[in-house]
């Protein structure tokens, strides 16, 4: 599989919500600055009673995502700190086998903090779920499943790496410059 550049036309990001309950998945299709929604799922693990069987089932799934869609770049939420010391556990543990699929398959993953998420979707770091959510309805320009909130999460996952691999978090106000150019023309500005 070649790196797709964003000086070339079209690029598939998978967005992972990594849980040991549930596990958000979204797919995005970059086509120049469009993004277009292409999947979006949650992976119920309730009915699994065991650790191992949990694991195998988000295995069997993300490696299926991988074969079928064949991604270009994969983004994941990042570990953050609970008061849940065995949670935290679990859910490094699922975050680990979904990059060890992405390495792989050799495709590059990046990380990203929920607050750094919410903030590149919907210019907020402290926004809610629903917030998140119809951020992505608006920027994929399609009406989602509002209570899918582990898919809508992972989507805006995607549209974080898109908006932050390729600069584009100003698109959205209808400018091809990013926060780099921001920077640099309003030093005094940003602190």
């Amino acid at each position: 599989m070649s790196q797709i550049t964003s000086s070339t036309s079209e690029k598939i990001i998978l967005g992972i919500d990594p849980g040991t309950r549930f596990l958000g998945y979204g797919l995005i299709k970059i086509t120049k600055e469009k993004v277009t929604i292409l999947q979006y799922g949650v992976l119920n693990l309730t009915k699994y009673t065991t650790q191992g069987a949990k694991f195998l089932k988000i295995h069997e799934r993300v490696l299926g995502i991988l074969e079928e869609f064949l991604p270009d770049e994969i983004a994941i939420e990042s570990p953050f700190f609970g008061k849940n010391v065995q949670s935290m556990l679990k859910l490094g543990r699922v975050q680990g086998m979904v990059m060890s699929l992405a390495f792989s398959k050799g495709i590059p993953i990046s990380e990203y903090e929920p607050k750094k998420i919410k903030q590149s979707v919907t210019g907020n770091g402290n926004s809610s779920k629903e917030q998140v959510a119809k951020m992505v309805e608006i920027i994929g320009n399609i009406k989602l499943d509002a209570k899918l909130f582990d898919a809508t999460d992972a989507l805006g996952i995607a549209i974080c790496h898109h908006f932050h691999n390729n600069n584009l978090t100003s698109t959205l106000k209808g400018t091809k410059k990013g926060w780099g150019a921001f920077v640099n023309e309003n030093p005094l500005r940003v602190k």
